[in-house]
């Protein structure tokens, strides 16, 4: 089950709009969630698509109720990297430009199908629309992800993440150089106000924080600076909101103000890491690391003072 409460940015919007963003599903899928009484508005069951909401009204969507022929279907031609793996957890090493779950637009060819293709156990444990997954990396963004390969491991996992139990570490590239080495930035994400489709630092969004420390500085071709940035909390793009919020944008990040032409890595510069975390059932203490994929390696390299 899904729960959101309407933003500012999504005030006006129509039910069935706003059901497909909130579950990554397309507007035919709403629909029909809809039409099948899964969808509740403050409460009470709404099956008008059409309505138009209101900020602060609360929407909860269970996408569940889809047709099964909508899930997620095994696709042993994704191609992806394990780490580590055994009878409760899988850690990915995520390429960049896979995306983690089907949605709108990206119905197949994703992680989980992938996933489904190697361990078709999966099916059944979390979300039936992102089974195993319970934390995600953005399709531009490469690095370490765990996946549980149970329910018990799926309920310990997410409670892990909620209570700042897993350590998550970050290289990213930003435009400029910083006042201070290190920092935190702690300020709420939400829904752009201008833009639906992006985030941004907003009065009435979640509270986030992001850790970062300054590990070099470069002044050619173009000044920038190499951050380790530790999450504290895990919102939507929220590496990439909050440096672009404080004036120093991920190099490459297209969304976020990041593209220039001194510098233009294929995608946004950042990658996960570290993954730190108890193991879910033996509650061992792993710790996976990941080198930088080469792409962007080819673009530290450009880099000198």
């Amino acid at each position: 089950m899904i729960r959101e409460e309407i933003p500012a940015a999504l005030a006006g919007e129509r039910l069935d709009r706003v059901v497909a963003l909130i579950a990554e599903c397309s507007r035919s899928d709403a629909a029909t969630l809809i039409a099948l009484g899964g969808v509740t508005l403050e409460g009470a069951v709404e099956t008008t698509g059409k309505l138009r909401l209101r900020a602060g009204q609360v929407v909860t969507v269970d996408p569940a109720l889809l047709p099964e022929q909508t899930g997620p279907q095994p696709d042993p031609a994704v191609e992806f990297t394990v780490v580590h793996e055994d009878d409760d957890l899988i850690i990915v090493d995520k390429p960049a430009g896979l995306v983690v779950h089907p949605g709108a637009g990206n119905p197949r060819g994703t992680l989980v199908n992938g996933l489904l293709a190697r361990y078709p156990e999966i099916a059944d444990v979390g979300e039936a629309h992102r089974p195993g997954i319970v934390h995600r990396l953005d399709v531009g963004t490469s690095g370490l992800l765990a996946v549980a390969r149970t329910q018990r491991a799926y309920h310990v996992l997410v409670d892990a993440l909620a209570t700042r139990d897993v350590g998550r570490v970050y290289r990213a590239l930003v435009w400029g150089h910083l006042a201070n080495p290190n920092g935190v930035v702690d300020a709420p994400i939400g829904r752009d106000h201008r833009d639906p489709m992006r985030m941004a630092v907003v009065v009435d969004g979640k509270p986030s924080r992001t850790r970062y420390r300054v590990l070099h500085e470069y002044r050619t071709p173009a000044e920038v600076s190499v951050l380790e940035c530790r999450l504290e909390s895990g919102r939507t793009h929220q590496i990439r909101v909050h440096l672009s919020a404080i004036g120093h944008p991920v190099v490459g990040d297209a969304t976020y103000g990041g593209v220039r032409t001194h510098l233009s890595p294929p995608r946004p510069f950042l990658h996960a890491a570290e993954l730190e975390l108890h193991h879910p059932v033996s509650r061992a203490v792993l710790h996976f690391e990941s080198p930088l994929p080469a792409d962007l390696a080819d673009v530290e390299a450009q880099l000198g003072n």
